[in-house]
């Protein structure tokens, strides 16, 4: 098993040193489903929310937040994206939005923790703007679905 990073030979949390690393180009791929009601789903879908377009605005949230990842994240590195992504769609067959996000640098650390923050982020925007007509919705499965670059090598979830 590989050695946690974050933790010094004395056991203490610690930041890693990066300095040597080869910068390389680093992507990551994340998702987060949040599941609700069929007329929690259709009020988004039309429009109707009195808050706005709760899509565009959790777009803007996980953009923010994968930009902002290093101040919420304690021993994340301040990163130079070069590209966030965030997509949101709705499943309505599964009374269901599924948020994807990519984040891209050249860089020597990964972008993992910033698309994870993307989507997380993302998904908690939409219960907020979703709370006053729902407040059991589910915000599950956030994970990471692929990584590419860095010396750990690429990484893809099996679907």
């Amino acid at each position: 098993m590989t050695q946690l990073t974050h933790i010094n030979a004395s056991g203490e949390a610690n930041m890693v040193d990066v300095s040597e690393k080869a910068s390389t180009v680093r992507e990551a791929r994340a998702e987060a489903l949040v599941h609700m009601l069929p007329e929690t789903l259709q009020l988004i879908m039309s429009g109707q929310n009195s808050k706005g377009d709760v899509f565009a605005t959790a777009r803007i949230a996980g953009i923010q937040a994968a930009k902002r990842t290093w101040e919420l994240i304690p021993l994340c590195h301040p990163l130079l994206l070069s590209k966030v992504e965030v997509q949101i769609e709705a499943i309505q067959a599964e009374n269901m939005i599924r948020i994807e996000s990519v984040c891209k640098l050249k860089g020597t650390t990964g972008v993992e923790m910033e698309a994870l923050t993307a989507t997380s982020v993302a998904a908690l925007t939409i219960y907020d703007m979703c709370k006053a007509v729902q407040k059991d919705i589910v915000i599950g499965q956030i994970r990471l679905l692929e990584k590419t670059g860095g010396k750990s090598g690429d990484y893809k979830v099996g679907i």
